[in-house]
């Protein structure tokens, strides 16, 4: 297998507004991306991913873009991006920009021309289409899509001064590009050589696989049922008829000029040829992509976003499972992560954050992303085991995102008569929301949590756990039996990268994938030998026989012991719940 530089890399996920606040206005900023550098590397970060900082209007907490060569002032300035880039490579460290480019702001320069008129030159580079027409000749949708964010709306917003609809899949406020027009693809190139030339090392590719649409814009099929206007429209717009050629023009025109790294967030996409094609080593427009099949384990299918179903450590296995082989098989490449700014904590998702068993599901979850083969994907205050934000808070003050916003209130609107209904989606929301992941980092017990100045207001509530789950504390943790959730996330990285050869790069085979409590793999490398993992996700403690082909030399990490760990090298182990250990094994 291939070796690069972004496969062994551990990409740290910077969401800015929660990160570090340094200007006194309550909101991070960049200035506070670079005053954590040394804490990012001591913990075994080498790329430093951070979501959009440039102009906006914030609809979208800034995935609603108005100037892509611009710093929005609440972040700081161009310099202060400059001097972070200069900050990282003086520590072998490299940054990665979340490029936006389905979509603008509908307060991008680029935007307001094109809704100037109709015959404007950049008209043509958004979607405009002329509207259908009710009995009374009232405008109606050009079809029935709903929006990403608020699906009880339409994906089109009416514009009364040229009386077209323009397409805006995600919110009224974000307009989708045109990317049939090849000028638009010309602008998205530029956009990425400036940010290239100016020393960044890469690109996540937001929604980067609903740039194509098929252009009879078809009606979705009614799936929400007969209660709903409007219907998710994505078989229309997922890697649509020509993504595949759009992204080569990307690969060819600029991205094959740089020794540059490519993350496409590909949400909807589940053929294995499609994904293949996209990242196929060497052949591939993009090194990765990000599936979420992992943070969608919990998700009912063809359902709304705030639905739920309960699964196990068998489903999470099968998932696991599938994407480490069918990227080994077809020479592709994967991305490793658990959490990400747009999902809940993993530490509550998964385990138990208990003040119990928080840690040792932190630290289980450690282990597992650790010892699987792909790009590792870290997401800030995931090295802490931060949590969800507490049940008792109130959705309609604390919780911030636009995504919950609109479907709290269209669940008010369809179920406010009836309590019970409404309790029932009031916890989905409790367990799904975004927000959770959008706290402030919990830097020490300080007021504020070190996130921003005593007496400064913080943009979202800082989780009121931060007293005893903080990174100082993390980092002076001092025990004989145990280290802490970020200690066992250090010393984690570290044997990851001293053993790359099979954690990175190595065979992966399941052993365990039918239990409904137990997941375990084993890793084999080329010159680095064989490990076993096995991981209890469950709350109860299990026992399961280490198969008699497996000889076991010793058990080197273990999510509830600091040193090595103390089990039986064959026959019965005893796990207790939320337990994950790694084993080295002979040959």
């Amino acid at each position: 297998m291939a070796q690069a530089w972004w496969k062994e890399a551990v990409v740290y996920q910077v969401y800015p507004s929660s990160f570090r606040d340094t200007n006194r206005d309550g909101m991070g900023d960049v200035k506070g991306i670079t005053t954590k550098l040394d804490y990012l590397k001591n913990l075994g970060v080498d790329v430093v991913w951070v979501s959009p900082i440039f102009k906006s209007p914030h609809k979208d907490m800034g995935y609603d873009i108005a100037d892509y060569e611009t710093i929005d002032p609440r972040y700081g300035t161009i310099e202060d991006v400059d001097e972070l880039i200069v900050e990282l490579k003086k520590r072998g460290m490299k940054l990665v920009i979340d490029l936006v480019v389905n979509h603008t702001s509908d307060e991008h320069a680029w935007f307001l021309e094109s809704r100037s008129s109709l015959s404007n030159p950049k008209r043509s580079w958004y979607i405009w289409k002329k509207p259908r027409r009710d009995q009374d000749g009232n405008p109606l949708p050009p079809n029935n899509w709903a929006q990403i964010l608020g699906d009880a709306r339409s994906a089109w917003t009416y514009d009364s001064n040229t009386d077209e609809y323009f397409l805006s899949l995600f919110t009224p406020e974000q307009p989708d590009l045109n990317w049939e027009n090849p000028e638009v693809r010309t602008a998205v190139q530029d956009v990425m050589r400036f940010w290239l030339a100016r020393g960044a090392s890469g690109f996540r590719m937001d929604v980067i696989n609903h740039i194509s649409k098929h252009q009879l814009y078809p009606d979705a099929e009614p799936t929400l049922g007969p209660n709903f206007l409007y219907h998710p429209g994505h078989k229309h717009y997922i890697n649509g008829p020509q993504m595949h050629e759009y992204l080569e023009e990307l690969k060819v025109n600029v991205l094959s000029k740089h020794d540059a790294m490519t993350v496409g967030e590909m949400p909807f996409i589940q053929d294995i040829g499609e994904i293949i094609r996209t990242v196929k080593s060497k052949t591939g427009e993009l090194n990765m992509i990000f599936i979420f099949d992992l943070v969608n384990i919990d998700h009912m299918p063809e359902a709304t976003r705030f639905t739920y179903r309960n699964w196990t450590a068998k489903d999470l296995a099968s998932i696991i499972t599938k994407w480490q082989q069918v990227m080994i098989k077809h020479d592709g490449w994967n991305s490793v992560f658990c959490e990400n700014h747009d999902n809940p904590r993993s530490v509550s998702r998964y385990t138990d954050d208990s003040d119990e068993n928080r840690s040792y599901g932190s630290k289980l979850l450690c282990l597992m992303e650790t010892t699987l083969s792909g790009t590792l994907f870290i997401y800030q205050g995931e090295e802490l085991g931060m949590r969800n934000i507490p049940k008792e808070w109130d959705i309609e003050t604390e919780y911030k995102d636009i995504q919950t916003v609109n479907f709290w209130k269209k669940v008010q609107n369809l179920y406010g008569h009836d309590p019970d209904h409404l309790a029932r989606w009031r916890t989905n929301f409790v367990k799904l929301a975004r927000d959770h992941a959008r706290t402030p980092v919990q830097w020490d017990n300080s007021p504020n949590a070190g996130f921003c100045e005593n007496g400064i207001k913080p943009w979202m509530r800082v989780n009121d756990d931060y007293p005893t789950i903080n990174a100082e504390q993390q980092m002076k943790h001092q025990s004989p039996d145990e280290l802490s959730v970020w200690q066992f996330w250090q010393r984690g990285l570290q044997h990851r990268k001293e053993h790359a050869d099979v954690f990175v790069y190595g065979d992966f085979k399941p052993v365990e994938v039918d239990s409904e409590s137990i997941f375990a793999y084993v890793r084999t490398g080329t010159t680095g030998g064989k490990w076993l993992v096995v991981l209890n996700f469950s709350g109860n403690a299990c026992t399961w026989t280490i198969p008699g082909n497996l000889h076991v030399k010793v058990w080197v990490a273990g999510s509830h012991s600091k040193a090595h760990v103390e089990k039986p090298l064959s026959g019965a182990l005893e796990l207790r719940s939320w337990e994950g250990v790694l084993g080295q094994c002979e040959a």
